[in-house]
């Protein structure tokens, strides 16, 4: 089970990579689990709900998940 420390970590590296390959969440973390050698179904245990939340709306932006109706803010 990893730690606090670790998931906030992951999830730095993750929006950090994001925004410097010009790329989605999770198109960061594959490339991330590639070319460091970590297991995809480790990486999942690191996501933090935040970063899922933000993941989700990325899949539907793109039209891979079925869009959920939102409250307006």
């Amino acid at each position: 089970m990893p730690s606090k420390d670790e998931i906030r970590d992951f999830s730095i590296l993750v929006e950090e990579l994001s925004t410097r390959l010009r790329c989605t969440r999770m198109d960061a973390i594959l490339k991330h689990c590639k070319d460091s050698g970590l297991e995809i179904e480790v990486a999942s245990t690191l996501i933090s709900s935040a970063l899922k939340s933000k993941i989700r709306d990325e899949a539907q932006e793109n039209n891979m998940l079925k869009k959920t109706s939102k409250l307006p803010l």
